[in-house]
């Protein structure tokens, strides 16, 4: 999506072309074997497990690639096994980066990361170094060409739901939340029959740091695509005001 809004552009977004899809659904399935591992294989009853059902299905993953991941990874005492690593750093004039992974080997993750870090010329931190500069928020995007919906009624059944904010953009909706009302705003939204674009726990920038030098950016821009490329990462988070 495009939309003006920062919030709406905070990640570093991945092109939905087939590569990009390919990583996706990768990283999706080894969220489905986390959230089955930790909650069982019946949504009903896992609401991590309805999250990442509800991202895949914003990602246009098939119900019967959703419905095999879930299988294998309740079937099997020996499905692959992820942890979740959080990394923190600097990027160029001080940008604030947090790259968050799902991986199988944390030695690999690492030093991918690191290495991202300094071919852009930034540095890892220690954990928190810029956490405390980001808001952890519920983020659920809505494109308007696909909403039916008018913005008055949209705004309403989020907010009902539990919302803290609708936000009306140039080509989109944005809604959030507190994380531990996340999960219920989605599923309002869903049971509504809003499309949405992207469900997620979102990093949401408190200040953001504007780039002007040439080689900053080219910079900055390298150390992004790096982590985008890498298939361990699931979400890169700056406040670079591009």
């Amino acid at each position: 999506m495009s939309g003006h809004s920062k919030f709406a552009n905070i990640k570093h977004k991945k092109e939905k072309n087939d590569a990009k899809k390919g990583k996706i659904f990768t990283i999706i399935g080894r969220e489905i074997v986390m959230a089955v591992k930790a909650g069982g294989a019946d949504p009903a009853n896992n609401s991590k497990l309805r999250d990442v059902i509800a991202k895949a299905k914003a990602n246009n993953m098939p119900n019967d690639t959703i419905d095999r991941g879930i299988k294998k990874a309740a079937g099997s005492d020996n499905a692959d096994s992820y942890e979740r690593a959080v990394y923190e750093g600097y990027g160029p004039n001080g940008v604030a980066i947090i790259v968050e992974t799902l991986t199988d080997n944390k030695n690999r993750t690492a030093s991918n990361v690191r290495n991202a870090f300094s071919k852009g010329n930034g540095n890892i931190g220690t954990q928190g170094c810029v956490s405390f500069m980001f808001d952890q928020k519920g983020q659920i995007i809505i494109d308007k060409e696909e909403c039916e919906m008018d913005a008055d009624e949209l705004m309403m059944i989020a907010l009902d739901a539990g919302a803290e904010d609708f936000s009306d953009e140039e080509d989109s909706y944005e809604v959030l939340t507190a994380p531990d009302d996340f999960s219920a705003v989605r599923e309002a939204l869903e049971n509504a029959k809003v499309p949405l674009l992207e469900a997620q726990i979102a990093m949401i920038p408190q200040t953001w740091v504007e780039l002007t030098d040439e080689k900053a950016i080219h910079d900055l821009q390298k150390t992004l695509d790096l982590l985008d490329d890498d298939d361990d990462v699931t979400d890169v988070w700056h406040n670079w005001d591009e």
